[in-house]
């Protein structure tokens, strides 16, 4: 293929990807070329027999491959928001061949000799901060990547990577086929009693998306504990939700996790590791599997006594407000649904009463960018004239508080069947000095779609996930780096969540909570009484949500801490998992962890895995910045000025705790999470 999209740099503003000429025929040669590329640019750096110079490797490299960026990045966004049976096909094929190429690099003798040489040299180099930590980061990727085995070794770790991201891809296309097909439909419209009418509305129009005239669909979401069950009056529609939610992936799936996680322990007894999790530990900044397990187990005691306290008064709840109830034990589908009745009767806080306060484009537009606004001073103008990968991407223009252009920001925000579940950001084009390349960063959420003409009304939660979210894309947009190693979100995995967890703090900022908490019908803002009814009902629920998410990142670091692939024969993984549960301390029945083994997409075919702690271990750094944001005489500009200089815009060029200290004045304290979860009494 002589013609293609993907061969030339694209000529659009910001090097958008030009989606209205890419066709999925485009995707497999540009792949093929870009790999070819890149390797004959490593021979060209390994060729000569001059000794090696920062320039003639290092930048080298950080220019060679890119090719295989323009299409890497285009294709799997597209593959994660709007894929089909041929993208998945490509990524089938591809997967497995990206990871054999990765390894031909990593695993060239002569070009790590050459960088081995430069990282003994490193002090008389002359390197400025920038320079010293990337060649300080490519003899250590290299190293982890397994330059120094010998060649028995690196033949089977090439074997293991391969096999990894088959089954890793293959997890990813199970889990998507799972979700869809596990929607639950209802032929009574009574059986949807205590949904909104939006919602109500939407479920009819998801029925007929899927097939099913005069029905309606609940479609799942990529989580245990569906949002949907807050609001279901029929105890028995519930039961059906989450039995069809919990029993995702019990067959293939689970399957596939132990073969991941036995390949992945296999691998780091090859690499010199005990197990899997110290392997990924050691270049995150928690560093040792015992810092992980004693900031966790200092969580757990505490979260379950919270969560057992919530349990009787649900259970109480529950016996009083059902006549038929009585006798009746608490059990993981009704955990939601009367936890907001204890909302609404105690704090007067609906969830469903809530939502007209809650439009998208309101939150959107008078929420989330104006508070960037506010903190930042930057601008955001939506261009109608560019093309996303999909009708419903919305491409948005961003711009400094001086005017000028910083880059472009995409948000596609609502479900469909060929987008994987939850919520995440990725960039198409990450910013670099070196390259001279601004960012193209992405939104993607999963947002019922309302029916045509209707406004899309958002619960809590997704407020929080919309603004969590866009923290990501300005850890993106913000990024000032040289060198494309350390652009943006390129941080270490229990790191990259702080940033979106502080941007979370602007939902409930009076002000900008009174710029976009506006009734939809009436534009009245949500009184502020309201907004304190909220904030108390909020507390309530810490113990659930706090074991929740603890189950899942114990069952993660229980995955992962096997110490070889032979502990895994024979297993079954729903009795590993609730072993491991059991044994953390975490086995509450009627609370099941965030994910299961089956769909924990997250560990299995993402980038989390036994770093799923991640969220907690980073909500630390971030209720400390909270703090830190509200506290003193500064303006939130002034801080927020402070916070982009010497944090969101370093990307990886600095150590992240050393970015941290730099202005906060100090290293991170534990103290403020506690007590925001709940966990001091």
């Amino acid at each position: 293929m002589t013609s293609n999209p993907f061969f030339e740099r694209s000529t659009l503003e910001y090097q958008l990807p030009p989606f209205a000429e890419i066709e999925e025929a485009h995707y497999l040669p540009a792949f093929e070329r870009g790999m070819a590329e890149q390797l004959a640019e490593i021979a060209a750096i390994t060729s000569g027999d001059e000794k090696a110079t920062f320039a003639d490797t290092v930048v080298a490299m950080e220019r060679s491959g890119e090719l295989l960026s323009r299409v890497s990045n285009a294709f799997f966004t597209v593959a994660a928001s709007d894929s089909s049976a041929g993208i998945d096909a490509i990524d089938a094929q591809i997967s497995p061949r990206l990871a054999a190429h990765r390894d031909a690099i990593h695993l060239d003798r002569d070009l790590f000799d050459r960088i081995e040489s430069l990282y003994r040299r490193r002090a008389d180099l002359e390197l400025d901060a920038e320079q010293l930590r990337l060649l300080e980061r490519y003899h250590t990727q290299f190293v982890r990547s397994g330059a120094r085995l010998d060649a028995t070794g690196q033949t089977r770790l090439r074997e293991l990577n391969t096999e990894l991201a088959t089954a890793a891809t293959e997890f990813k296309h199970n889990a998507l086929a799972d979700m869809n097909a596990a929607a639950v439909v209802v032929d009574k419209a009574q059986e949807l009693a205590g949904l909104g009418p939006a919602a109500v509305a939407a479920a009819a129009e998801n029925a007929r998306s899927l097939g099913h005239a005069e029905a309606w669909a609940l479609s799942l979401q990529n989580v245990s504990n569906q949002p949907v069950l807050a609001g279901l009056a029929d105890r028995d529609v519930r039961h059906r939700v989450m039995t069809a939610s919990l029993g995702r992936g019990l067959g293939r799936n689970s399957e596939l996790a132990i073969r991941i996680a036995a390949l992945r322990a296999e691998r780091a007894t090859l690499l010199g590791y005990p197990d899997h999790a110290a392997y990924v530990v050691e270049d995150q900044t928690a560093k040792t599997t015992d810092a992980v397990e004693e900031m966790l187990g200092r969580l757990v005691e505490p979260a379950v006594a919270n969560a057992q306290r919530e349990a009787a008064e649900l259970t109480a709840a529950m016996r009083a407000g059902s006549p038929d109830a009585d006798g009746h034990e608490l059990r993981s589908w009704d955990w939601q649904f009367w936890s907001e009745r204890i909302r609404a009767e105690r704090f007067s806080v609906d969830a469903e009463a809530l939502r007209p306060y809650f439009e998208l484009e309101r939150v959107l537009r008078d929420g989330v960018f104006f508070a960037a606004e506010q903190a930042y001073g930057i601008t955001v103008r939506e261009r109608a004239d560019l093309v996303g990968y999909h009708p419903e991407v919305r491409i948005f223009e961003v711009f400094d508080a001086d005017g000028a252009a910083l880059g472009l920001f995409l948000g596609d925000y609502f479900a469909r069947p060929s987008k994987r579940g939850g919520a995440w950001m990725n960039a198409l084009v990450s910013q670099s000095r070196l390259l001279e390349t601004r960012p193209v960063v992405v939104n993607n959420l999963n947002i019922v779609k309302p029916p045509a003409g209707e406004p899309a009304l958002l619960s809590w939660d997704n407020v929080r996930t919309v603004f969590h979210e866009f923290g990501h894309a300005l850890h993106g947009l913000f990024s000032d780096v040289r060198y494309p190693y350390f652009a943006g979100t390129a941080v270490p995995r229990d790191f990259v969540e702080f940033p979106s967890q502080v941007n979370e703090m602007w939902m409930t900022r009076p002000e900008v909570l009174a710029n976009y908490a506006r009734h939809i019908e009436t534009g009245e803002p949500m009184p502020a009484e309201l907004v304190e009814r909220m904030a108390a009902a909020q507390r309530f629920g810490e113990g659930f949500r706090t074991t929740e998410y603890l189950g899942a990142a114990l069952l993660d670091w229980a995955w992962h801490r096997v110490p070889d692939a032979a502990a895994l024969d024979g297993v079954d993984a729903a009795t590993f998992e609730q072993e491991a549960l059991r044994k953390a301390g975490v086995a509450v029945e009627a609370i099941p962890p965030r994910y299961r083994t089956g769909y924990f997409q997250h560990i299995f075919s993402g980038g989390y895995a036994a770093g799923y702690y991640s969220y907690i271990w980073s909500e630390v750094l971030d209720a400390d910045t909270v703090e830190w944001f509200t506290d003193g005489a500064a303006t939130i500009r002034d801080k927020g000025r402070t916070f982009r200089r010497e944090l969101l815009s370093r990307g990886g060029s600095v150590d992240p705790l050393e970015a941290f200290e730099a202005f906060r004045g100090r290293a991170p304290e534990i103290e403020p999470l506690l007590i925001r979860r709940g966990l001091v009494r």
